[in-house]
């Protein structure tokens, strides 16, 4: 990525390539985003154990729909940051956090996982040249996070799955992507945004315009 020690322009509004430089406060901002992330990925790793039990004998495969929370931070970092590797570093890094906290998933397989679910969003935001940022690219990437993850899942944690079990699986994890963690991204940025908090971003400014 691209660092520019900058404030000064504004960002959405440059042309050519210095719209996309990473500014420090963009790699500031991101970073608290996905430590922040990581704080929720820890509580979730415990919480869903109980909507886990509950849902998985009424139809396997529908434990997805509890994927959302895993997903938040790639869709989050985007939004507010808008610059390419916005939702691979903010997702990565969240897993990164989870994984040194320690989990039952191990350390190398929750990096990865993130890794994986972060390129999946990306490359939605990518597909509109990191120049759509509303609620239908949100959702979109939201999914494109967890069908990444969820087949990731499937490879590694359910290797030998009937059809079945996995569209299910993928239905779900989908649904839970675009309402979960698209939903909650959006709400969270546009929260962000009212206090002032974004007015450095593009997206505090546009939300100013908006409103």
């Amino acid at each position: 990525m691209n660092i520019s020690t900058s404030t000064s322009a504004p960002t959405g509004t440059a042309t050519g390539t210095h719209r996309f430089r990473w500014r420090v406060i963009d790699i500031v901002v991101a970073s608290v985003l996905g430590v922040a992330s990581g704080l929720i990925f820890l509580l979730w790793n415990i919480g869903y154990l109980g909507p886990k039990a509950l849902l998985e004998p009424l139809l396997p495969g529908v434990q997805g729909l509890l994927d959302g929370p895993w997903l938040l931070a790639g869709v989050l970092g985007a939004l507010i940051i808008r610059k390419p590797g916005a939702a691979i570093y903010t997702e990565t890094l969240a897993a990164v956090v989870s994984a040194l906290m320690g989990n039952q998933w191990g350390g190398f397989l929750t990096i990865e996982a993130g890794l994986v679910q972060g390129l999946g969003a990306e490359l939605v935001f990518l597909l509109f040249f990191y120049r759509r940022w509303n609620l239908g690219v949100a959702v979109l990437a939201g999914v494109g996070a967890a069908l990444a993850g969820g087949i990731n899942n499937l490879v590694l944690w359910y290797a030998g799955a009937d059809t079945a079990f996995t569209v299910v699986y993928l239905v779900s994890t989908a649904v839970s992507g675009a309402v979960l963690a698209a939903g909650l991204a959006w709400l969270l940025a546009r929260g962000l945004a009212a206090t002032g908090a974004l007015d450095r971003f593009a997206a505090g400014r546009s939300a100013r315009v908006r409103v």
